[in-house]
C-alpha cells in the first residue's frame, strides 16, 4: 500500500488531542501534558528591569498561547541548554550579534536568532520522533540514532522503514524452499551451501570467508538447526548500533557506526521494493527529473528485477558512495532459491572504527542506480548525466559513472 504524509503540523495535531482529551505518545501528548503545562521548547529571550525572561512554547498548545516566563520559574535544564547552544551556534556562524538594546532598557535577541532557535527546536523534536519511529519498526536489537548538527534539514517526508523486500504485485520473493538441512551441528555434509554447490560462507567466528562474487547460502526456516546456527547471520539483521547523520560536505544524509566493526562482518541488508526492470526503467526516467533515485539491479543471474529503495527501505537507504569503500556487496539466498531474486547484504572490507562513516561503491558487482539528496550517482548502465563524486577518497575516480 502507498501512504500519504500527514499534512497537519505537529502543533495542530497536539491542539486537536488537547481539545478531544486524547493522548498520543508519538507526538508528545501524555496525560501529564493534558493535565498541566509542560515546556516543549524555548523560543526567545529578553531582559526587562534586570530580570531574565524566556518565551515558552507549551506542549499541546498552539504557538499563539506562548507566554513569557521568568527564568527562575523554569525547571527544564536540558531545554535551557539546547536554547543556549543553538543561540551560540548561530552567533558563531557570524549571523548576528549577541543581543540588541532597545528602548526602556530591554535587551532582546535579534528576530533572526530567535527564528533560528525555534527552527532548531522543531527540528530536534522531529528528529527525535523519527528516531523513535525507526526503532519501533526495526526487527533487530541494535539501536538506530539520528543526528543533524549541520543544517536545519528534518526527517525525509516520503520514506517508510521496512525490514525486508516489499514485492510489487505478481512478484514472489518467498519461493523455492520446501525442505531444509537435517544437520544437528552445521555445517555437515548436506548443509544448505553444499547442497547448492558452494562452500559455507562463514568461518567459526561467524566472519565471511568467501571472495566477492560468490553467493551466500544460509540455513532457512525448514532447517533442523536452531537460531544459534553459525550459518544464520544475515537473517538476524543488523548487529551494530548505527547513526543516520547529516554530512557536512554536501552529500546530505549518511550512516556511521557507533561500534567497532571487525573485518568481514555482516553490517546491514539493502532492502526496498522489488520491481521489474521495465518498471525500474520507467521510474528511473521520473527519478532523473527529481534527482532522487535508489535503483539496485538484482543482476546475479539475470536483469529481470530491481530493488527500488526510494520510498521504502532501511538504514542502507542513507549509505553514501565511496571509491574506497568499507562495505562490499554480496548476494544471499535463504528462504528463496530463485537466482533472479537474491537478498543484498553489505559486509565490512576492513576494520571500521566507532564513529566512522559506512560506504560502499555503487559500481560494485550488483551495482546500484542510486541518487538522492545524500547520494551522488548512478550505475554506468543507467546513468544519463555524469555526476561528480564527492567521496574525498585518495583514489577517487572523479565521477560515479
Amino acid at each position: 500500500a502507498w501512504y500519504v504524509p500527514c499534512l497537519a503540523s505537529l502543533e495542530t495535531l497536539q491542539e486537536l488531542c488537547r481539545k478531544e482529551n486524547l493522548t498520543c505518545k508519538s507526538i508528545g501528548i501524555t496525560n501529564r501534558s493534558l493535565k498541566s503545562y509542560e515546556v516543549e521548547y524555548l523560543c526567545d529571550y529578553k531582559v526587562e528591569e534586570g530580570k531574565a525572561y524566556y518565551l515558552v512554547k507549551w506542549k499541546g498548545w498552539p504557538e499563539s498561547s506562548n507566554t513569557w516566563e521568568p527564568a527562575k520559574h523554569l525547571n527544564c535544564p536540558l531545554l535551557l541548554q539546547n536554547f543556549l547552544r543553538d543561540k551560540n551556534e548561530y552567533l558563531s556562524r557570524g549571523r548576528g550579534s549577541k543581543a540588541t538594546k532597545v528602548r526602556n532598557h530591554v535587551k532582546t535577541l535579534k528576530p533572526a536568532i530567535a527564528d533560528y532557535i525555534v527552527k532548531k527546536a522543531k527540528q530536534r523534536i522531529a528528529l527525535q520522533r523519527w528516531k523513535e519511529e525507526l526503532n519501533r519498526k526495526k526487527n533487530h536489537k541494535a539501536m538506530i540514532l539520528v543526528e543533524n548538527t549541520v543544517d536545519l534539514e528534518g526527517p525525509p517526508l516520503d520514506f517508510y522503514y521496512i525490514n525486508e523486500y516489499k514485492p510489487a504485485p505478481g512478484i514472489n520473493v518467498l519461493n523455492g524452499i520446501t525442505t531444509g538441512c537435517e544437520c544437528a551441528d552445521c555445517p555437515a555434509e548436506k548443509c544448505c551451501p553444499k547442497e547448492a554447490g558452494f562452500i559455507l560462507a562463514y568461518n567459526k567466528r561467524k566472519k565471511l570467508k568467501i571472495q566477492p562474487g560468490l553467493p551466500i547460502y544460509e540455513c532457512n526456516s525448514y532447517c533442523r538447526c536452531g537460531p544459534d546456527c553459525p550459518n544464520r547471520i544475515v537473517q538476524k539483521g543488523t548487529p551494530y548500533s548505527l547513526c543516520i547523520f547529516r554530512t557536512n560536505n554536501g552529500r546530505g544524509w549518511g550512516v556511521k557506526t557507533l561500534q567497532k566493526i571487525k573485518t568481514n562482518s555482516f553490517v546491514m541488508e539493502y532492502v526496498g521494493e522489488v520491481i521489474t526492470s521495465e518498471e525500474a526503467e520507467r521510474r528511473g526516467q521520473l527519478y532523473d527529473n527529481q534527482g532522487n533515485t535508489y535503483l539496485f539491479d538484482l543482476d546475479y543471474d539475470s536483469d529481470e528485477f530491481t530493488v527500488d529503495a526510494a520510498r521504502y527501505g532501511n538504514v542502507s537507504h542513507f549509505v553514501n558512495h565511496s571509491c574506497d569503500p568499507n562495505l562490499q556487496v554480496f548476494n544471499v539466498f535463504i528462504d528463496n532459491l530463485d537466482l533472479r531474486l537474491p537478498r543484498i547484504a553489505l559486509f565490512s572490507t576492513r576494520t571500521i572504527k566507532a564513529g566512522e562513516e559506512l560506504t560502499f561503491d555503487y559500481q560494485m558487482k550488483g551495482s546500484i542506480d542510486l541518487t538522492s539528496d545524500s547520494a551522488e550517482g548512478l550505475s554506468p548502465s543507467k546513468r544519463r548525466i555524469r555526476t561528480v563524486c564527492k567521496c574525498g577518497a585518495v583514489c577517487c575516480r572523479g565521477y560515479l559513472n
